[in-house]
């Protein structure tokens, strides 16, 4: 009779086969799998730093591409805009791509009349009444308000209202009642101004940054639109990015009227898309010409073809 005793050694015996099965198994593949692994890690360290010195190579190529550019700027853009008067304004975001632009329209040897930052204040939807009212009561002597839309639309008069006030009109603006508007507005944090700032501006270079991501993104871009709408009837070049949606180069790009009466850049962020901003603006402002430049969709060449 097969009792209590004889399962335990039975079990045992069988468990002790198995751990010594095991054991013998793990031994004879040890090195075999062992080598494999170590062959696969050395194969996959060195593919890690062939990309990474790939990278690198990439990143070298870049930054001497963009000195380059640097380097050739005044050969490209040298007495292109001599004695013009440019106002550069930068969208939130656009402030530092702008530094760049005002560089390159001094090389071409523009005068920089204005140097002003509309900040997210004066996008933010929830400010529009507030900003009207403000724009309202902004004018001036020489500045009238009597000129501005008379609607409800508190970013088209504040835009309306900066663009009389940089921008060369039929009437001489005082250059105090320009510091007095653009101070009213830069009080509350609607805009900035680096420097004096005067009017008399022949047109605007309007910088944006990257596309907003919040939840009022729409209306800020289409705000955005609505200032660079108000920049326009004089010649205007909008500089920016293609990255992302709600960006403002392709707003206008895709807009059908737009589109024929602004220059776009859409790669203002690298030098090379700074230098194409002040080509897009000689070829604007003296040779009354439209077009759209850069890498991305909507784009006819990276720059205006040299001049005949």
């Amino acid at each position: 009779m097969i009792n209590f005793r004889y399962h335990v050694v039975s079990l045992t015996a069988v468990f002790l086969a198995l751990a010594i099965g095991l054991v013998v198994g793990t031994a004879a593949l040890n090195g075999p799998v062992s080598e494999n692994l170590r062959a696969q890690l050395t194969a996959l360290n060195k593919d890690n730093n062939a990309k990474r010195d790939q990278v690198n190579q990439y990143k070298e190529e870049l930054n001497r591409n963009q000195d380059f550019a640097n380097e050739t700027a005044p050969y490209v853009l040298a007495g292109k805009l001599t004695t013009r008067k440019i106002a550069v304004v930068a969208l939130p975001g656009g402030a530092e791509s702008a530094d760049g632009v005002a560089k390159m329209l001094n090389v071409a040897g523009a005068t920089i009349t204005a140097r002003v930052t509309v900040e997210d204040k004066f996008l933010d939807p929830n400010n529009a009444n507030e900003l009207l009212d403000l724009a309202d009561q902004s004018s001036q002597p020489t500045i009238s308000a009597a000129v501005l839309p008379s609607n409800s639309d508190g970013v088209e008069t504040a835009s309306a209202l900066i663009a009389l006030t940089l921008l060369q009109g039929t009437a001489v603006i005082n250059p105090d009642d320009v510091t007095a508007v653009l101070a009213a507005l830069a009080k509350p944090g609607y805009i900035s101004v680096a420097d004096k700032a005067t009017g008399g501006a022949e047109m605007i270079v309007l910088v944006a940054g990257p596309p907003p991501t919040d939840k009022d993104a729409g209306k800020k871009t289409q705000n955005a639109v609505t200032v660079a709408n108000q920049f326009k009837n004089r010649p205007l070049v909008v500089a920016g990015t293609s990255v992302g949606d709600n960006n403002l180069v392709s707003e206008i790009r895709s807009d059908p009227t737009l589109v024929k009466l602004i220059s776009t850049v859409d790669n203002v962020s690298s030098v090379q898309g700074q230098v194409a901003t002040a080509m897009a603006t000689h070829e604007r402002l003296l040779q009354n010409k439209i077009g759209q430049y850069g890498l991305a969709a909507g784009a006819t060449s990276l720059v205006p073809s040299a001049a005949p």
